[in-house]
């Protein structure tokens, strides 16, 4: 497995594998991967000839008072856990190099990043399409992997790829859980064993609340009030946002009538965590 840090290295390695003929898979991460990350990088090794995963924690996508300083990293591990499951490349920028002195150029995806999570982190998803824009151009992947659970991220990126004409797939590929249901995530190291195990109302949440609507449920404050009494269980959750969207534009519901988003943010402690369930009625 190769490791490249230099941007002009790595587009002239994604070039010659292309003249070569083979299909690039990509999958853009922060790091500290976890079994979500790899199953990505399992589907990449399927699909396509040769799989690259970025390591990159992106500063313009963490506001001021965000855990940028004390995100978790280890790159160490991540070489091995990438290597492991047959990554050919990691792609590991610097951050000077990604965003010198003189960047002046960021990418937003109106109206889609204004809703759910762009709503408490209002520069984040702006943060987000620049860093991964700029990934796709270095890269030149075929085909680019993300996961459910970061179901707006995924639903932004598509559009700013059918807008602005980059020549790939984009592959949104389930949310990967702990065995009590915990979506994985690397802000899961964060918590405190109590925190823990009270993370795993939000799923438990999610899914009382898809039960209820199949059930004939339709209204959907009926369905948030459900949610917020579930979550107010554990005292040491915060509810940061209970919404209930269109799957494809983001758009809020008021009864459920399509393939509609369940979304949910909640602070345990300091670590805010999101998950989200979609419901077909």
């Amino acid at each position: 497995m190769k490791v490249i840090k230099d941007i002009t290295n790595m587009s002239e390695w994604s070039r010659f594998q292309k003249k070569n003929g083979k299909k690039i898979g990509f999958i853009p991460t922060m790091g500290y991967l976890h079994k979500g990350h790899l199953s990505l990088a399992r589907k990449a090794k399927k699909e396509c000839d040769v799989v690259v995963m970025s390591i990159f924690v992106n500063p313009i996508q963490f506001g001021p008072k965000e855990d940028f300083k004390r995100y978790p990293r280890d790159f160490e591990r991540d070489c091995n856990l990438a290597k492991s499951i047959g990554v050919d490349l990691i792609f590991y920028p610097e951050a000077k190099k990604m965003y010198p002195k003189n960047f002046l150029t960021y990418i937003n995806a109106e109206e889609l990043t204004e809703t759910l999570c762009g709503k408490s982190r209002p520069t984040h998803f702006k943060g987000v399409t620049t860093v991964v824009a700029k990934l796709f151009n270095i890269v030149q992947p075929d085909i680019a992997y993300f996961g459910q659970k970061d179901a707006q991220q995924a639903i932004i990126i598509k559009k700013m790829v059918e807008d602005l004409n980059f020549p790939l797939k984009i592959k949104i590929m389930p949310t990967i859980r702990e065995k009590d249901g915990l979506a994985m995530s690397s802000r899961n190291a964060y918590l405190s064993k109590t925190e823990r195990k009270d993370a795993t109302i939000i799923y438990e949440a999610l899914r009382s609340a898809k039960k209820l609507i199949l059930s004939g449920e339709l209204n959907t404050d009926v369905v948030k009030s459900y949610i917020k009494k579930l979550l107010g269980k554990k005292k040491s959750i915060k509810i940061d946002y209970i919404e209930i969207v269109d799957a494809k534009n983001l758009k809020k519901l008021k009864k459920f009538s399509r393939k509609a988003l369940i979304a949910i943010a909640v602070f345990l402690g300091k670590t805010r965590l999101i998950d989200n369930i979609t419901v077909i009625v």
